[in-house]
C-alpha cells in the first residue's frame, strides 16, 4: 500500500530554522511552484588553512599548505528518534480548520519566513496558545 505523495511530510529550511508539514499543505500555502518544495543543491566552498600534521606522536612534522575545495550541499534536517521542534497549529484561507506543523528554531524567524512566502493569508498558534499572524498573501 503506497502513501499519497501530498500526505508525506516535507521540511522547508530557511535561515535560522525549518518548518515541517505535509506536502499538500505546503503546496496550498506557498503555491505548487514554490522553490522550497524542490530546492535542489547549493554549491559550497571550503577553505583549509595551512597547518602542520604529526602522524605518530613524537614523529616528524609535515607541513600541509592551504587549499580550497568545493562540494554540492543538498538540503538536510536534524534527525533523531524523537520529534524535535515546536508543534504549531496553522490555518489559512480555504484550509477548513487547523493543521499541525512543526517548527525548529524561533517562532519569530518562522513568522518572517511565512510573511515573505505565503500565497494565502496564514495564521498559526503555538502549543501554549500564543497566536501569530495574520500573514497576508504575497502576490
Amino acid at each position: 500500500m503506497s502513501v499519497e505523495t501530498d500526505a508525506r511530510q516535507i521540511t522547508l529550511n530557511y535561515a535560522g530554522g525549518s518548518v515541517e508539514m505535509s506536502i499538500g499543505n505546503a503546496k496550498d500555502i506557498f503555491g505548487a511552484d514554490f522553490s522550497g518544495l524542490n530546492p535542489g543543491s547549493e554549491a559550497k566552498s571550503v577553505s583549509v588553512k595551512a597547518h602542520s600534521r604529526v602522524r605518530v606522536i613524537g614523529g616528524p612534522t609535515k607541513q600541509v599548505s592551504a587549499y580550497t575545495y568545493e562540494y554540492e550541499q543538498f538540503p538536510t534536517s536534524r534527525a533523531s528518534n524523537s520529534s524535535t521542534g515546536t508543534v504549531i497549529l496553522m490555518s489559512w484561507e480555504g484550509s477548513g480548520g487547523d493543521f499541525t506543523g512543526r517548527v525548529s528554531g524561533s517562532l519569530a524567524k518562522a513568522s518572517k519566513f511565512f510573511e515573505a512566502n505565503v500565497k494565502k493569508t496564514l495564521r498559526f498558534r503555538s502549543q501554549r496558545g500564543t497566536k501569530y499572524g495574520p500573514f497576508p498573501a504575497i502576490s
